[in-house]
């Protein structure tokens, strides 16, 4: 939203998330389920592709993100934030692919701690290229 570029996406029933009910600002799709996985593999079918932004291990919905991509043939990228990455790769990668509906993952918070600023920070950084502006539409958290 910061860098003006639309969210969307879908959210489980209740708009339900870790720390309490997806804010009304984020102008998500409420499913009828209460089910991660169900989120996630919409959230995936309905994007052009998929930024993981991880550190460690693939586990949990994480892991089922880049599953879900691989059973609908959508293009999943994982950037292991601990590794050094340059956010213009990434942007290469989305303008190749023609992603115009980008789908945003990861771990929660709980689960990996300090993973949302170093998230936030990344995806601030990769938003302000040029190129990752002209090509993307929509991004779905």
């Amino acid at each position: 939203m910061e860098a003006g570029i639309p969210v969307g996406g879908c959210c489980p029933k209740g708009r339900l998330a870790e720390d309490g009910p997806v804010p009304e600002r984020y102008t998500l799709t409420e499913l009828t389920s209460a089910s991660y996985p169900a989120r996630t593999e919409k959230n995936v079918k309905d994007s052009d592709g998929t930024l993981v932004l991880n550190i460690g291990k693939l586990t949990g919905g994480t892991k089922k993100t880049v599953e879900f991509a691989d059973k609908h043939g959508k293009p999943c990228l994982v950037v292991q934030l601990d590794q050094p990455w340059q956010p213009d790769t990434v942007a290469s990668w989305i303008q190749q692919r023609a992603i115009k509906v980008l789908n945003v993952a990861g771990p929660r918070e709980s689960k990996c701690p300090g993973l949302h600023d170093q998230a936030l920070d990344f995806l601030r950084r990769l938003l302000q290229l040029e190129q990752c502006q002209q090509s993307m539409e929509t991004i779905t958290p």
